[in-house]
């Protein structure tokens, strides 16, 4: 994470470096391979690379893949793409939890050896009845002292596949009356007959989270592994293994706050909902908040590694306001994305005065943040495309666009003047007319002569064809999980959170555009060409986020 001032983690490791502890900074980031990474997955993302990268040390990407069950390839594939995308690198430091299965079920041997572990027979519902709860201790097992031989003999009997998916449990024994729940004789293996994506069907048995992953960092060599608050009660146990296997080299667990985010949820299994219902298009769909569906929206990796940055890192948990995110967008895009003319709700505008045949090329700046974008022409003729909203038949107060013996500016063109408009059977207006004052070529007047309004146009001749896509967030509540009784948070599902326009005017340089192009449409906001469904015969462009806070209509 790039931060100016240290935080309480670089605190942290600056002391374990100072005093000797460690010589050297190694990190990891260690997803489940269970579903498409969000945005909090990028701040945890740019946390341990970005320490790894401050400390000359190294961030290690490792997948912790001990439930097969919900694992898939797909998952694994996208996450190493979005850790790319955000601009890090694991070089030759890629593993998997199941890399170290074998270890694992030895350690798990050498702990029922040393009398730490048993195989346990009650039912999942008989143990958490047995835990207790946060006021009452638990009680311990009826199968807690089994003899050394015999939790052996089970446990092996286990990985044979002997038992059926919930029979047996290996439990690490600790304290059942401890006041940190998680260090009840917590499950450290379980039986699941499930195909694995790596060791196919070697295994029957799968360690537990909380066992793999502090024995995986010390295998790794990691020295702090970062995490956020809600395995803060998992120290203890992290802890209690490490020193219970006798391993020498003991990794740190810190605990920062996760990031919560307004207008959105941030549970891997809320947004897997999403997707098998059909709320969405699928994990990359641009109104999700994952890391693919954010790429597709129009999102930049800078400006997700931005957003990390300012928000910090912090003990407490809190929650983010949206348009802090988009405001990073608004930020990198304003300065590097080329500028370009869309008209979203196209109306025609006949120039008066000018030739019917002729053909003006105009100039036009692609970016007036970077004079090394250069510029771009665009034809002027006499039948242009303008937006509807920028015509009125009367002019309401402080009203400065399009209206009857109004005159406002075509940007990069000429001043025109309406001198009426047609309309059909319904009084739909279908067309709008204007002369245009050939002595304000490129939008100014010579003699000195001003004017407040300001619109974009296209020329009706050459503007190709195109769909855009219309974001909005997907919940119409800041905290889509206070839903009332009887509901849930599939009920502040926003109904306007997509609005499609088919019969959007774009440039033709829009058209030609590969997907992924990122630009500003002119006045309207930042918009990215569909990774999935722009092509040059049938242009889509999405909106990555308009030019203001609101999603307010255009104006001036």
């Amino acid at each position: 994470m790039e931060t100016g001032t240290s935080n309480f983690i670089e605190e942290i490791i600056n002391d374990d470096l100072k005093s000797g502890k460690n010589s050297n900074v190694v990190t990891r980031f260690p997803p489940e391979p269970n579903g498409y990474l969000h945005i909090g997955h990028a701040k945890s993302i740019c946390l341990n690379f970005g320490l790894a990268k401050k400390y000359n040390g190294r961030c290690h990407l490792r997948f912790d893949d001990t439930n097969p069950s919900k694992e898939e390839d797909e998952y694994i594939n996208s996450i190493q793409e979005d850790v790319r995308w955000l601009g890090f690198d694991w070089g030759d430091h890629l593993h998997f939890a199941s890399d170290y299965f074998d270890k694992l079920y030895d350690f798990a041997i050498l702990l029922i050896k040393e009398g730490k572990a048993y195989v346990c027979d009650l039912s999942a519902d008989e143990t958490r009845e047995y835990r207790g709860t946060l006021k009452e201790a638990g009680k311990e097992s009826p199968y807690r002292n089994r003899s050394v031989e015999e939790n052996l003999e089970l446990f092996s009997n286990m990985k044979a596949g002997k038992y059926k998916e919930g029979e047996k449990v290996l439990r690490a024994k600790i304290d059942m009356k401890s006041g940190n729940i998680c260090m009840r004789d917590p499950i450290i293996y379980r039986i699941q007959y499930s195909h694995h994506h790596r060791t196919g069907d070697k295994w029957c048995i799968y360690p537990m989270y909380d066992f793999t992953h502090c024995l995986s960092d010390a295998i790794e060599g990691v020295t702090h592994s970062v995490c956020t608050l809600e395995f803060k009660n998992n120290r203890d146990l992290y802890d209690w293994v490490l020193q219970a296997v006798n391993f020498e080299h003991r990794p740190r667990q810190i605990e920062f706050a996760r990031l919560n985010l307004n207008y959105t949820v941030m549970s891997k299994r809320l947004l897997l909902q999403l997707v098998r219902e059909n709320h969405v298009s699928g994990w990359d769909d641009p109104r999700m908040p994952t890391i693919s569906g954010l790429r597709r929206r129009g999102f930049t990796p800078e400006s997700v590694r931005d957003f990390t940055s300012r928000i910090g890192v912090a003990k407490a948990d809190n929650i983010v306001d949206i348009a802090l995110l988009e405001h990073c967008l608004r930020e990198d895009l304003n300065k590097k994305a080329n500028r370009a003319i869309a008209v979203l709700n196209p109306l025609k505008l006949i120039i008066e005065n000018f030739p019917e045949n002729e053909e003006l090329m105009l100039e036009a700046k692609n970016n007036p943040e970077d004079e090394s974008a250069g510029s771009r022409m665009l034809p002027f003729t006499k039948e242009l495309f303008i937006e509807r909203d920028d015509f009125k038949t009367e002019a309401p107060k402080k009203y400065f666009r399009l209206a009857p013996g109004m005159e406002v500016r075509l940007k990069f063109a000429f001043y025109v003047t309406c001198t009426g408009f047609s309309t059909d059977d319904k009084g739909n207006i279908t067309e709008v007319r204007a002369t245009y004052d050939p002595d304000t070529k490129g939008g100014w007047s010579q003699d000195g002569r001003k004017v407040k309004g300001t619109i974009h146009w296209l020329s009706a001749k050459h503007a190709k064809n195109a769909e855009v896509r219309i974001y909005d967030r997907l919940f119409q509540t800041a905290n889509p999980y206070d839903a009332p009784e009887g509901k849930t948070f599939l009920d502040n599902l926003n109904p306007e959170s997509l609005t499609t326009l088919k019969n959007v005017k774009i440039e033709e340089s829009l058209a030609n555009a590969e997907p992924g192009y990122i630009c500003q449409f002119e006045r309207t906001g930042y918009f990215c060409s569909d990774i999935k469904d722009h092509t040059h015969e049938r242009p889509v462009y999405n909106r990555a986020v308009p030019l203001r806070d609101s999603w307010a209509k255009i104006d001036n």
